[in-house]
Formats: C-alpha cells, sequence, structure tokens
C-alpha cells in the first residue's frame, strides 16, 4: 500500500530566500525618509575680514539673558522661570513707562544670550523661542494698533517698515563659554 504513494519532499525550496531579502532590503532603503533635525533658522551676516565696528551701546539698552550649565536662567542678574521671559522682553523692549532702567526705545534694545557648554539643547530652543515671541507678539499688537491686521496679513512693504525701523529683532548670541552652575 505505502508503494502506491509517490514521495514528496519535507523541505522548502530556499535557494531564492536570499534574493527576496536583499529586494526587501533595497526597497526599504530607498523608500524610507530619515528625519533629520532642522535647527534653528538665523540669517547670519555675511563673513567679512574687516574689523565690526565698535558698538556704542548704553547698558540700559541691553537685556543680558544667561543659561548656566544647571539649565538656570538669568535675566539682568535675576533668576527667572523661562515662561517670564517673554513678557520681560517684551517690557523691556517697549519701556511703556518710560523706566530708566529699560531700553530708551525699541530700536535700541538689544537682547544678550549668553548660554554655557554645558545647558541642555532644550532650555536653549525654549529660551530661543520665547525671545523670538516676544518680538512677534509686540510686532502683532502694533500692525493691530495701526493697521487692524496681524502682522502675518500685512503687504510685505508694512511687514518690513515695521521689521526694520519699529521692531528690529536684535538678538545677540555669543559663543558658549563655561559660566558654571
Amino acid at each position: 500500500m505505502a508503494r502506491g504513494k509517490s514521495r514528496m519532499s519535507n523541505e522548502i525550496n530556499a535557494s531564492s530566500m536570499a534574493d527576496i531579502a536583499f529586494l526587501l532590503l533595497i526597497f526599504f532603503l530607498v523608500t524610507t525618509t530619515i528625519d533629520v533635525d532642522k535647527g534653528i533658522l538665523h540669517k547670519l551676516p555675511p563673513w567679512t575680514e574687516e574689523e565690526p565696528p565698535e558698538a556704542e551701546s548704553n547698558d540700559r539698552n541691553t537685556l543680558v539673558v544667561l543659561l548656566n550649565s544647571l539649565d538656570m536662567l538669568l535675566v539682568d542678574g535675576d533668576e527667572m522661570q523661562v515662561k517670564n521671559l517673554k513678557e520681560t522682553t517684551k517690557e523691556f523692549i517697549e519701556n511703556p513707562a518710560s523706566r530708566p532702567d529699560l531700553a530708551e526705545s525699541p530700536d535700541k534694545a538689544i537682547v544678550s544670550l549668553q548660554n554655557d557648554r554645558g545647558t541642555s539643547y532644550d532650555i536653549y530652543i525654549q529660551v530661543q523661542n520665547e525671545l523670538k515671541a516676544a518680538y512677534r507678539e509686540l510686532r502683532d499688537e502694533y500692525s493691530m494698533r495701526n493697521f487692524g491686521k496681524l502682522y502675518k496679513d500685512l503687504d510685505l512693504e508694512k511687514q518690513k517698515m515695521i521689521r526694520k525701523d519699529i521692531y528690529p529683532m536684535k538678538i545677540s548670541e555669543a559663543e558658549p563659554k563655561e559660566i558654571g552652575g
């Protein structure tokens, strides 16, 4: 009775498995996109061999922002939470009460940012965002008062006027140092 049945092999032909695996690997390598950190968009001035001109700056017009290696924020020597930085920066730039310890005018205000080499990237980005948000809100408020629209909804000429003449973003960032913690 057993002689009548044909013998079938129990093995699977695996000779083409390596080719299929290789093709799948190539397929995934070609079709997969890898997230790349975009970083912070800054437009730097063009490189020049000339010495930069001495900036005549009144200490009153400079808001000093320090980040130490323990991610502590100091603004003009006072410890501060990052969430309060935007309002402090706005008040410094605009100086609505004409206080003698704040900037003379928005176009003279400079924010000096200095961080330690040990500062975490996360807090550094948070501080950058708060500083830029302060300028963005000031521009929006000015735009709403004078044109009835948000800054982003204005035509390019008006945006440029606000950006260049009214609220120029002057954030000075120095090389990281060993400030300590």
